[in-house]
């Protein structure tokens, strides 16, 4: 079992890279912009289409606004862009908003920054597969019917492909991206030149009529205050395409040299190209005639029986490509792709911040190092796991996880760039040169700017989705922020229990008083007899419990008859205990004698076959359990290799998955069992040396 489990590791992530290869995990720009910015790019997919469906609930005159409303996106996107290209310079080393925060704000504005994208990222790949599997759903009815199985099953497959490590997972994801960008980019410029030769482009649900909320016949029947409303929350869903931008900012570590200029101008790239797309969605769908609902079955009037709405993006195809079939199965299959591969953003942004966070002790150790294969896999799994509990609690819905999803990523942009405003102003203070106070004022004044504008929309947000499910998202928030306080303070903590004094103390335990467990004669007790014997303790005695006369009676006769030279101590226990009356023995002689320290050696077998465990070393573990909690007292297991675990041992490969990047790899040459890690040959108990002197046997 162990070898196929090896087998199947190597088989799915591939050979384990040394440390000293890291270098060349890292990223050009023509990698790292799949890598980093497949879910800015994807985000034009179902930001759109959330544009009209919100703007569908004030009725069909409302859509006259989606224009305006994506040109405020647009400044949006425009001026983080413009912020966050002075952040990658500013602060490379991968904190991103975490670490400007942190630095200008004080810890506990870092923290909430933190529990934010952790938040953020976490409902980023939920949202990136359902919208993959709406939108594949188009052309593959059994994926529309099965969305939570499609997007768990997509989870899986993205997890393995990233535990392979960055550079491969973005060489394995490039493609795709780019097939999306060229696919959906020339989607627009076809559908542009249809429109200036004056051909007229048709969506399949344009002439379809929209019932507003409320039971109102048109939009003039809405109060004033609704139809701002309703305008505002459509603003605040268009701007999910804002989403990944700060993923950069977290990776810029995995950029090559020059890191913070390849970074800077990724983010440029990328905020051409989402910009272009973006704009021309929206301009398309008025020129098409593209009608979206909330709920299809409710709101759509005059569509036939039985109609499934299509998503923007499939019908912006079947309007341009009409006629030409393969077009549309173009536009279709790959922006499906790039859905579920812009989840990709969130597994290298969340491992990476997971990794700083455990480094500052906010989070568990275990997330800060890295895996087989450079990759931070911990965080790849934990961000996994939770993912999939999102998509089956949301069933998939992507209208129903977008009103929890911007309400993280405006939090750490707004707190981000407030903390890049302090930035600027604490270097004006001793910059005495007037061009570079020239050239720190103009920063400023972006992220000032930058700052008013994410603010403006968090407030947005906050106060158009709080009902829908902001909530959810602000006490997900909360939880994590008290979870890494919490998980700090304890570490703190144990710190403070366990740092060493700056004067050693010289004071030893007065006596060594060492006890072996016996519950039969047999070779594993001979052995840890023979064990404890050569550790020569101040007083040696072998303890057992009696639960059966006869048999209690015979193990001393025997002990006798074997002229075994340490004595056996029976104790007595009424109710057929085992662990009780051996920690009452225990405690009796800390009692006693209180700079004593007590040792327990404890015979255990080694077993070969997991079924075995449940057989054996029951009461050994209960034991080890309850004497680990006693102050003064050590636990020595004594093991004994059963035949089972020897021909287990033959079968195991060379070392244990993450053996070689832990410094336990046996060397070249060496077989398990064998050269100088192989254990000692059992000692003969018979030929036990009495001992001769108060130096304690060194272990060879």
């Amino acid at each position: 079992m162990p070898k196929l489990a090896t087998v199947t590791k190597r088989l799915v992530l591939g050979l384990p890279f040394r440390s000293d290869e890291l270098h060349g995990t890292l990223l050009r720009k023509r990698i790292a912009l799949p890598v980093f910015a497949s879910d800015a790019l994807s985000s034009v997919a179902y930001a759109p289409q959330e544009v009209l469906i919100t703007l569908s609930l004030a009725g069909l005159g409302a859509y006259a606004l989606s224009p305006w409303v994506g040109v405020a996106v647009m400044v949006v996107l425009g001026t983080v862009i413009v912020s966050y290209r002075q952040n990658v310079h500013a602060y490379p080393s991968g904190g991103g908003d975490y670490e400007i925060a942190t630095v200008n704000l004080g810890r506990y504005a870092g923290l909430v920054v933190a529990s934010a994208l952790l938040v953020d990222y976490t409902l980023t790949v939920a949202v990136s597969v359902s919208a993959a599997a709406d939108n594949l759903g188009a052309l593959i009815p059994f994926v529309g019917d099965h969305k939570v199985l499609f997007a768990c099953a997509a989870i899986l497959v993205l997890t393995s492909i990233n535990l392979r490590g960055v550079r491969e997972s973005g060489i394995t994801f490039a493609i795709p991206t780019y097939c999306f960008v060229v696919c959906v980019g020339g989607m627009i410029v076809w559908g542009l030149v249809q429109l200036v030769l004056g051909e007229t482009l048709v969506a399949p649900s344009a002439g379809f009529g929209v019932r507003p909320e409320g039971g109102a016949e048109s939009t003039e029947d809405l109060s004033q205050l609704v139809l701002v409303f309703l305008v505002l929350r459509s603003f605040t869903q268009g701007c999910a395409a804002l989403t990944g931008v700060e993923a950069i900012s977290n990776g810029v570590p995995a950029f090559r040299k020059p890191k913070s200029r390849n970074a800077a101008t990724t983010l440029a790239l990328l905020g051409l190209i989402a910009v272009f797309l973006f704009s021309g969605m929206i301009y398309l769908a008025r020129a098409s005639g593209v009608i979206m609902a909330e709920r299809p079955g409710e709101q759509l009037v005059g569509a036939p029986p039985g109609y499934r709405q299509e998503t923007l993006v499939a019908q912006l195809g079947r309007a341009v490509f009409d006629g030409f079939p393969p077009g549309f199965w173009a536009v279709t299959i790959f922006t499906a792709l790039i859905l579920v591969l812009a989840a990709n953003t969130a597994f290298n942004g969340f491992p990476v911040l997971g990794s700083i966070l455990a480094q500052d002790r906010y989070l568990p150790r275990q997330l800060h190092t890295r895996g087989d294969r450079l990759a931070f896999s911990n965080g790849i799994l934990f961000l996994a796991f939770f993912a999939i509990v999102l998509v089956v609690g949301f069933r998939a819905e992507v209208t129903a996880l977008i009103p929890l999803y911007t309400v993280g990523v405006f939090v750490s942009f707004t707190l981000s760039q407030t903390g890049m405003v302090r930035h600027w102003t604490r270097l004006l203070r001793t910059e005495p040169d007037a061009g570079e106070r020239a050239r720190l004022r103009r920063s400023r004044w972006v992220s000032g700017f930058g700052t008013a504008m994410t603010g403006t929309v968090l407030v947005v947000v906050l106060v158009t989705k709080f009902v829908v499910g902001a909530w959810i998202a602000l006490v997900a928030g909360t939880l994590a922020f008290l979870m890494m306080v919490s998980i700090r303070r304890h570490y703190d903590r144990v710190s403070e229990e366990i740092a060493a004094p700056e004067v050693m103390s010289s004071t030893l335990p007065s006596r060594n008083h060492a006890i072996v467990l016996v519950s039969r004669l047999h070779m594993p007790t001979l052995r840890a007899v023979a064990y404890a014997r050569a550790t020569r303790p101040d007083v040696l005695e072998a303890l057992t419990v009696n639960v059966d006369d006869a048999d209690t009676r015979a193990l001393v006769a025997e002990w006798e008859k074997r002229d075994i030279p340490v004595p056996l101590k029976v104790v007595e226990s009424p109710y057929r205990e085992i662990t009780k009356p051996i920690l009452q023995y225990v405690k009796r002689i800390r009692t006693d004698n209180p700079r004593d320290v007590v040792t327990v050696f404890i015979p255990e077998y080694v077993l070969g076959r997991w079924w075995e465990q449940l057989l054996h070393n029951q009461s050994a573990l209960r034991l080890k359990g309850r004497l680990l909690f006693q102050p003064g007292v050590m636990v020595v297991s004594v093991p004994w290799q059963l035949e089972s675990s020897k021909r287990a041992a033959t079968r195991r490969p060379p070392g244990a998955p993450g053996s070689a990047r832990r410094g336990y790899e046996p060397p070249p040459g060496t077989t398990p069992g064998t050269g100088p890690t192989a254990p000692a040959p059992p000692p003969n108990p018979a030929a036990a040396p009495a001992p001769t002197s108060r130096t304690p046997a060194r272990p060879r």
